[in-house]
């Protein structure tokens, strides 16, 4: 038996730009549909909106996207702080994305791209446990943990 999991980002209005953001970074395909889409009157607030939106490539990214409705502004639900602090991790954000890849040459442009407008928590670089790691917060309020995963 195979299983696949995806990450699901609740966003608070801007799944659409953080998703055409993302597929900037990452690659692939997006699929994006609106409330309207799904039958809401064009008319009516929030129906240009995120009902089911996905950036899926070839590398084996994936993450979706949905906007709240009624929600506008912000980081993303769950959203909160991430930062250093005396040598720890210290967040109260309910979750991370994690991204591995072989090499530090390979995570550095996810990580370039990823760090447009972003806080940097740590700097993608050598560490203790590895030959990278690094952690970031983007524009949207998620935070990525991104490492190097070979041995």
């Amino acid at each position: 038996m195979t299983i696949q999991t995806t990450t699901h980002l609740n966003f608070r209005g801007d799944a659409r730009q953080a998703l055409e953001f993302y597929q900037s970074v990452f690659g692939g395909q997006t699929v994006i549909n609106t409330y309207a889409d799904f039958g809401m009157p064009a008319e009516l607030p929030g129906a240009d909106k995120v009902v089911f939106g996905l950036v899926a490539a070839e590398s084996g990214f994936r993450v979706m996207g949905y906007d709240i409705p009624g929600q506008t502004g912000g980081s993303i639900a769950g959203g909160g702080a991430t930062h250093r602090e005396h040598g720890t991790t210290v967040t109260d954000q309910a979750l991370f994305v994690s991204i591995g890849a072989a090499t530090l040459e390979e995570l550095q442009g996810y990580w370039d791209a990823l760090s447009v407008d972003a806080v940097v928590v740590e700097p993608l670089a050598a560490s203790a446990w590895g030959a990278g790691f690094g952690m970031l917060t983007d524009r949207f309020g998620v935070t990525w943990s991104v490492s190097v995963t070979a041995a």
